[in-house]
C-alpha cells in the first residue's frame, strides 16, 4: 500500500492517524489473546492451570494502617490520618478543637 501522505489535509492525516493507532491496538490485543490461548493450552496439556505455573494474579500487596484518630461520639468512626480528611474531622476543628484531641490512645 503507498498512501501519498504530502497530498492529504491535517484533518485527513489526523483521522489517517487514529485509525493506524487502532489497528496497532488492535492488532497487539488479537496477538496476546492468541499467546495467552498458546499458553493456556501447553500449561493443560502438561497438567497445569497457567495460573498455576505464574503463581495466580499477584497484585502489589497493600498493607492496611492502623486508624489514627477516632470520632469520640462514634468510636467506629475512625480516620488513619492519611486522605481526605472525615466530615466529623471536619467539623471537630472547625469548632475550634485540636486534631491531638482525637488521637487513639
Amino acid at each position: 500500500m503507498n498512501i501519498d501522505l504530502d497530498n492529504l489535509s491535517l484533518a485527513e492525516l489526523r483521522d489517517l492517524n487514529k485509525r493506524v493507532s487502532k489497528a496497532i491496538d488492535g492488532y497487539q490485543d488479537r496477538m496476546k489473546r492468541e499467546a495467552l490461548a498458546k499458553l493456556e493450552k501447553q500449561a493443560a496439556e502438561m497438567g497445569f492451570s497457567l495460573s498455576d505455573l505464574l503463581g495466580g494474579k499477584s497484585k502489589k500487596s497493600v498493607s492496611k494502617v492502623a486508624p489514627k484518630y477516632v470520632n469520640p461520639d462514634n468510636s467506629e468512626q475512625t480516620w488513619t490520618g492519611r486522605g481526605r480528611q472525615p466530615k466529623w474531622v471536619e467539623a471537630h476543628i472547625a469548632s475550634g478543637k485540636s486534631l491531638d484531641g482525637l488521637l487513639i490512645k
